[in-house]
């Protein structure tokens, strides 16, 4: 591989469809997108239109509380519309609150999204990891994780289901955890951004949790589940009210535009859609596991989320092979190289509609069945 092949390899990320177009000279518009981890269902009709017919609403402020908006995340997570905020995508939220933590020191468990690690670099604190076994599935020895929480660490970190590995903790594992840490005056943030693709979200929310402890906030956002990830909406969710107040005090007002809370209310209200969501995903996540096992040259995972991690186990072919060989047929996967804490040859996928998945195992078995 070539040093600018090799650079070109640990460019590319899921939203990158443009760096694609230039550098593969394939329309960006004739890829499709297996890396970007959107549901492929798109934006729900009831909401296009509805937008379409409202566009109005630009012309004035959004309630500066966005009480409307609250509530219906309340009452789609299942929690106390007190208890929650709305951002500018959870990006904006992962950003107040890891500023307001300060963490003296912050554990993140990896391999995971990077955004965590440089918010944490601004704050100046110290940032250590604690990296998920591939002997284990990349599923966490809890006992071990325990013992890892020193008494300086002040902040931890983690996704759940987590992004690459697609693995996940439940409810109850989470529960067991966010105690110690209570105990060790440690807060915790669960992104929870794939939850919603999980096939029971009850055994993995930990939203209940934040009714009982205080050092606990759950981010969640409708990029991925809602296809809506130009609305930049994110939420959280806490039953720490001094720290939701102190959180929303160094936030923009206005965070979130008017058509972002009209359409994240309708969006939360959507069950057609919602239902479809999950059938489309469960199943296909399913067929797609099923038909990979008989892969010779692959070893797969437990998968919550709605994408599937894969490593590769072809002497001599690497993860940008297997991204190449992909993109030049029209399908962009993600070469997961550029992750910390994931050494060896690995690709992730989402799910996409059945007839693009099917052609992308067609295309994965010209390598590795």
């Amino acid at each position: 591989m070539s040093e600018n092949q090799t650079q070109t390899r640990l460019a590319f990320h899921g939203s990158d469809i443009e760096q694609m177009e230039q550098y593969y000279g394939i329309p960006k518009e004739s890829i499709v997108k297996f890396a970007a981890n959107v549901n492929p269902l798109g934006l729900s009709v009831s909401v296009r239109q509805a937008l379409t017919e409202h566009l109005d609403i630009i012309t004035s402020y959004p309630d500066r509380d966005y009480k409307e908006l609250r509530k219906a995340i309340a009452s789609y997570c299942g929690t106390d519309w007190n208890y929650v905020v709305t951002g500018n995508g959870s990006t904006e939220l992962i950003s107040l609150l890891i500023s307001q933590r300060n963490a003296r020191h912050a554990l993140v468990i990896g391999p995971t999204y990077s955004e965590y690690e440089r918010e944490l670099s601004l704050t100046g604190g110290r940032i250590s990891h604690y990296y998920l076994d591939e002997r284990r599935n990349f599923c966490i020895d809890l006992d071990d994780l325990k013992q890892a929480l020193s008494d300086d660490i002040d902040l931890l970190i983690l996704c759940n289901p987590n992004n690459p590995t697609s693995s996940a903790l439940t409810r109850n594992e989470l529960d067991s955890l966010v105690r110690l840490c209570d105990t060790q005056q440690i807060f915790v943030m669960i992104d929870e951004t794939y939850v919603e693709f999980a096939p029971s979200v009850e055994a993995i929310t930990a939203v209940p949790l934040t009714a009982h402890y205080d050092n606990l906030m759950i981010l969640r956002g409708v990029s991925k589940f809602f296809a809506a990830p130009g609305l930049r909406l994110g939420y959280g969710i806490t039953g720490n009210q001094s720290f939701l107040n102190s959180l929303k005090q160094h936030q923009n007002p206005w965070s979130l535009n008017s058509l972002g809370a009209y359409a994240g209310e309708l969006m939360l209200q959507d069950t057609e859609y919602i239902r479809r969501t999950r059938d489309l995903i469960l199943s296909e996540r399913s067929k797609c596991l099923d038909a990979l096992k008989d892969f010779r040259y692959v070893k797969l995972y437990p998968a919550y989320g709605n994408f599937i991690l894969m490593k590769l186990k072809k002497e001599g072919l690497t993860s940008f092979d297997v991204f190449e060989h992909a993109i030049r047929q029209g399908m962009m996967i993600r070469d997961c190289s550029s992750f910390e804490g994931l050494p060896g040859e690995y690709v992730r996928f989402c799910m996409m509609m059945p007839e693009d998945n099917d052609r992308l195992l067609r295309c994965l078995g010209e390598l590795l069945a």
